[in-house]
């Protein structure tokens, strides 16, 4: 039986799926095997949150079963994104006394615990615990105190929390699609795996997820995930804005958004003119596409403005040398890279799934829009690794204490 994971980005107007094979030398440097891609619209869900059931499920059914057959393989779970204004993140402390001779494994999972036990909404509840750095007698800037002697152990992590009744309500769904939810995962935590490097996340980079509805913003500083935030605007903001500046419906704004797009206006040629849809019975129109590059312009220097404003609100402006990475599918425009330049004043790329992948079919999810779906499947190749390691650990142990219990036996008897 091969080793899969299936990772599904349910989206505003997407649903995405991409199943992998765990492959690389775990536990120390894991792959994803790309096997599987599906891709199918809905409509079901805004702002990260179901509206409608049976459209969520539908599209759910569809872009997994897309993945199957490129695949030639079932897959039973199904490791889902989590995005939206429903999600928030704080910071939160904990401290334990230690007593054995050295830091255990058993004094960070205990101190964790400490740390984790805030006090959540009635409808909330706890996404991920992430630690920051663990303090070893006042000692601060500790990845891993497990080995390490002292006396008191404390740590910063930072909790995201998310709405149970939006877990709960997309999670109905895809167990109606006939799969089962392996984990849920925050999206920019899961694209990040697809699109940010190591050295990325160690100098200072912000990824900056582009979507239908909503935008977010992940902000990395000494490999940690340090501040977290949406703004709920996007690429669907676009599309409205284009349906009333042409007169032309939201299928056809979408269609000249994808077609003729261009999210930085200098980049037209002033002269060009495209055509627009017409009802039956009526003439063709023509508009210069620089208008249509002015809207989409306008709206996204907004919503980049905004962004630009959150990442100087937190004091991270001049702390990130490795700049702006863009993703998602409102990431895809022509022209969009440009515009973030001038917006942040850094250096900005756009992220395009690619490392930590490898088969014949890398090609099938380089695309901004797949960066979730295939994060998601990176993070759950990762989560696994981290389990070999950990019952390693355990064996080590294990095999330690009973090679000291034979010795004794030996020089007893």
């Amino acid at each position: 039986m091969r080793d899969l994971v299936c990772g599904l980005d349910v989206g505003t107007t997407k649903t995405c799926a991409v199943i992998a094979e765990i492959a690389g030398d775990l536990p120390r440097s894991p792959e994803a095997r790309i096997l599987g891609v599906g891709r199918a619209r809905t409509s079901g869900v805004r702002r990260g949150v179901v509206r409608d059931i049976d459209e969520t499920t539908r599209s759910v059914v569809e872009a997994v079963a897309a993945a199957e057959r490129m695949a030639g393989f079932k897959v039973e779970g199904v490791w889902v994104g989590i995005a939206g204004e429903h999600v928030h993140a704080i910071t939160s402390p904990g401290v334990v006394a230690v007593t054995s001779p050295e830091i255990r494994q058993a004094d960070v999972d205990r101190v964790i615990e400490v740390a984790r036990a805030v006090v959540l909404g009635p409808d909330s509840e706890i996404l991920h615990v992430i630690p920051q750095e663990f303090i070893v007698d006042r000692q601060r800037g500790i990845s891993d105190p497990v080995g390490m002697t002292g006396t008191r152990l404390e740590v910063d992590v930072f909790l995201t929390t998310m709405s149970s009744s939006v877990g709960q309500n997309l999670r109905r769904a895809i167990e109606r699609a006939g799969y089962h939810v392996a984990g849920f995962v925050l999206e920019p935590l899961a694209a990040s795996y697809a699109t940010v490097t190591e050295d990325e996340r160690e100098l200072g980079v912000a990824l900056v997820e582009l979507g239908a509805s909503s935008t977010g913003l992940a902000i990395f500083h000494d490999e940690k995930f340090r501040h977290l935030w949406t703004f709920g605007f996007a690429g669907a903001h676009v599309t409205s804005d284009i349906a009333m500046g042409l007169s032309v419906t939201q299928a056809d704004a979408e269609r000249l958004k994808e077609r003729y797009g261009i999210a930085y206006r200098p980049l037209v040629d002033p002269q060009e003119t495209i055509e627009l849809p017409s009802p039956a019975g009526q003439e063709p129109r023509h508009v210069l596409r620089d208008i249509l590059a002015d809207i989409i312009h306008q709206r996204l220097d907004e919503v980049l403005g905004a962004v630009a404003r959150e990442i100087e609100r937190v004091g991270y402006v001049g702390k990130l040398p490795a700049g702006v990475v863009l993703t998602g599918g409102t990431a895809q425009l022509a022209g969009i890279v440009e515009l973030a330049r001038d917006v942040f004043g850094m250096p900005v790329r756009l992220g395009v799934p690619g490392q930590h992948l490898t088969g014949n079919l890398i090609d099938a999810v380089e695309q901004p829009r797949f960066s979730t779906a295939t994060g998601l499947a990176l993070y759950a190749i990762h989560e696994t690794a981290r389990g070999a390691a950990q019952s390693g650990a355990r064996a080590v142990t294990v095999d330690r204490v009973l090679g000291s219990v034979r010795r004794w036996l030996t020089d007893f008897f």
